[in-house]
C-alpha cells in the first residue's frame, strides 16, 4: 500500500510539473506584445480591485491605517523574492535618494487612499490618469528634456480633461477630487526620482527599498489615527496588499515585455472596472463629464508616450541613416 501511495504521489507531482512546464512553454511562445497586453489587463483588474477594497474597508478604518497595512502586506508578499535573491537587492549607494522617494511616494499614497474613501471610484481613477501629464512637465523642469509644440499642446489638453472632470466654477470642488489630482502630481515627482534611481539601480533594488521605506513612513500616520482591528479587517487588508502587489508586478513586467505604447491603451480598462465595481457595490454611477474628461486625459497621456517613443527611436538611429 505504501509503495502504491508513493507511486501515485510521484505520478501526481510529475503531472503537475509537466502541466507547469507546458503552461510556461505556451506562455513563452506567445509574442512579447501579447504577453504585455495580457499582463497590462491583469494589472488593471488588480488595481481596480485594490481601489474598491480600499473604499470598502475605509468605512471601518481610516485611510492612513489602510495604507500602512497595504504596504506591510505588500512587502510580506515580496519576501519570497527577497529571500531568493539572498537580500542582494538591498546593496545601494543611494539610500538617501531611496528615502526621499519613499517620503514622496507615501504622501501620494495617503492622499490617494483618502480620496478613495470619500469620492466615487471612477472619478478618482479618471483623475489618476493625469500623472503622466505631470511627469511630462517635471521632465522639462528637473531632467531638462526638450518638448516641442505638440507635446505642450498634449499637456494642455490633459489639464483641460482634468478641468472637465472637476468643473471648477460650475460645481463645488470636492476635497476628494482635489486630493486625487494632488496625488497624481505628487506621484509624478516619485516617478522622476525613479527615473533618476534607475540610472544606477536595478528595478529589483528600487522595489525592495520602496517596500522598506513605505512600511516605515506609513507607520507614524497610521498610529496617529489607529483603530482596533477585527479578523475581517485583517483579511480584507491582506487582500489589498496582495492585489496591490500583483498590480505593480504585472504592470512592471508588462512594460518589460514590449513597448509602452503597445500596452498603455489597455490601461483605460482600469476606469471600466472601477466604474463597474462602483455601480455594483457602492451605487456610484459616473457622470458623463467623468467619462469625457478621462478620455481627454488618457488620450493626451498616450500621445505623449507615443511621441517619447518616436524621439527615442530617432535618437538611437545614426545621423548618417537619418539623413
Amino acid at each position: 500500500m505504501n509503495h502504491s501511495a508513493s507511486f501515485e504521489n510521484s505520478s501526481i507531482n510529475s503531472g503537475h510539473l509537466i502541466n507547469k512546464h507546458a503552461l510556461n512553454d505556451a506562455w513563452c511562445r506567445q509574442s512579447g506584445v501579447l504577453r504585455g497586453v495580457v499582463l497590462m489587463c491583469v494589472s488593471t483588474v488588480a488595481f481596480a480591485t485594490m481601489h474598491a477594497l480600499v473604499r470598502y474597508v475605509s468605512s471601518e478604518l481610516p485611510p492612513f491605517q489602510i495604507a500602512f497595512f497595504r504596504n506591510l502586506f505588500g512587502f510580506a508578499f515580496l519576501l519570497p523574492l527577497l529571500i531568493r535573491s539572498k537580500f542582494e537587492m538591498f546593496r545601494s549607494r543611494r539610500i538617501g535618494l531611496h528615502a526621499v522617494r519613499g517620503v514622496i511616494n507615501i504622501a501620494a499614497m495617503l492622499m490617494f487612499f483618502t480620496a478613495l474613501s470619500m469620492t466615487p471610484l471612477a472619478k478618482v481613477t479618471a483623475l489618476s490618469f493625469t500623472a503622466p501629464i505631470f511627469v511630462a512637465v517635471l521632465s522639462i523642469v528637473v531632467l531638462g528634456e526638450r518638448f516641442r509644440l505638440y507635446r505642450w499642446l498634449a499637456i494642455a489638453t490633459g489639464f483641460l480633461g482634468m478641468l472637465i472632470i472637476l468643473r471648477p466654477g460650475m460645481v463645488a470642488l470636492d476635497t476628494g477630487g482635489l486630493l486625487a489630482a494632488g496625488a497624481a502630481a505628487v506621484w509624478a515627482v516619485a516617478v522622476i526620482l525613479i527615473k533618476l534611481l534607475s540610472r544606477t539601480e536595478s528595478s529589483v533594488t528600487i522595489v525592495g527599498w520602496m517596500g522598506i521605506f513605505l512600511c516605515a513612513f506609513s507607520l507614524g500616520p497610521a498610529l496617529w489615527v489607529w483603530q482596533p482591528l477585527t479578523i475581517d479587517n485583517l483579511v480584507w487588508l491582506s487582500f489589498i496588499g496582495l492585489s496591490g502587489t500583483i498590480a505593480q508586478i504585472s504592470l512592471s513586467q508588462s512594460l518589460k515585455e514590449t513597448e509602452p505604447t503597445a500596452v498603455l491603451p489597455f490601461d483605460f480598462l482600469k476606469l471600466i472596472w472601477t466604474a463597474l465595481l462602483g455601480v455594483w457595490f457602492f451605487s456610484e454611477t459616473p457622470d458623463i463629464y467623468t467619462w469625457i474628461g478621462a478620455a481627454v486625459i488618457f488620450s493626451s497621456g498616450l500621445f505623449i508616450a507615443y511621441r517619447e517613443r518616436r524621439s527615442k527611436l530617432r535618437s538611437s538611429v545614426p545621423s548618417e541613416i537619418q539623413k
